[in-house]
């Protein structure tokens, strides 16, 4: 006979995140009166909405954090689930599936009428940033970004690739390609070399932000020629040059920090204030 042993949450946890694989963590962390999970209990929700380890009780709650699992990966942003049986809904004057003070709330159908406090985060895979070129501020940008958390990705000739540290994916040339579709930011740093080529592949692949190192004037003149070539006019209109904010950077790497301090506030914007509702709201 064979025996299945059941799969370990943080096995699982690391082997999601080594695959790149994005899920979900639920924790039950409050239950009143009858529940079959208690506080700690957690489970891992894949992006196909299946659980694929741990346990946080049956079907009361299971449908309620699901939902709320697919919602978080689909935006990046924690949610917490409260189920709570009829009357308990009533005395917060709220009906299953509304929201009230950053709780997202559920009605409880089983018969041992508890309650279920369930916060659901969002596990995504690091956002990557590609870098093409391998000019002084590339280098500071693969250096830099790595330390920030991002993936690294350098898209150069081949000859420039010993100019880098470690990076986690280096490409000969531009061929953006056969890149994984995720949560992605490009920058352009070529400075004066492979302008034109680095551009078009930065504009041909999925990305959340594009942008270009190099003055107006030289943005609007790659603009202008890109535009004669076929680049798609939505993504040259939304191509950001000169990149990265002002902060009266000079050197390389004060440059490849003002890039970096654009990236993250575009990628952070709104998600402070959903974190700090979850955190006032389970206090």
């Amino acid at each position: 006979m064979t025996v299945h042993r059941p799969i370990d949450v943080l096995e699982e946890i690391r082997s999601l995140r080594a695959s790149g694989e994005p899920f979900a963590v639920a924790t039950v962390v409050r239950t009143i009166s009858l529940t079959a999970a208690k506080a700690g209990a957690k489970a891992l929700i894949r992006s196909d909405g299946t659980m694929s380890a741990g346990w946080i009780g049956g079907g009361c709650a299971r449908a309620a954090v699901l939902k709320a699992a697919r919602a978080a990966l689909g935006d990046g942003k924690p949610r917490l689930v409260s189920v709570q049986p009829g009357d308990a809904l009533q005395e917060h004057g709220v009906e299953p599936g509304e929201s009230k003070d950053g709780i997202e709330f559920a009605r409880n159908m089983c018969p041992s009428q508890g309650t279920m406090d369930v916060f659901v985060e969002p596990i995504l895979p690091k956002p990557e940033l590609v870098i093409c070129g391998a000019s002084p501020v590339a280098v500071a940008l693969a250096d830099l970004g790595g330390r920030l958390g991002f993936l690294v990705t350098v898209a150069a000739p081949a000859e420039d690739h010993s100019k880098f540290g470690e990076t986690d994916v280096t490409i000969t040339d531009y061929d953006l390609s056969k890149l994984i579709a995720t949560e992605r930011y490009i920058v352009v740093a070529t400075q004066g070399r492979g302008d034109e080529a680095a551009l078009m592949a930065a504009l041909s692949a999925p990305a959340r932000h594009v942008a270009f190192v190099g003055s107006h004037r030289k943005a609007a003149a790659l603009r202008a020629s890109l535009a004669t070539k076929g680049a798609d006019a939505e993504r040259l209109a939304a191509m950001h040059s000169p990149a990265g904010i002002d902060i009266g950077a000079v050197t390389p790497e004060e440059i490849a920090l003002s890039i970096l301090t654009e990236i993250v506030e575009l990628r952070r914007r709104g998600q402070r204030r959903s974190i700090s509702i979850l955190s006032s709201s389970k206090g």
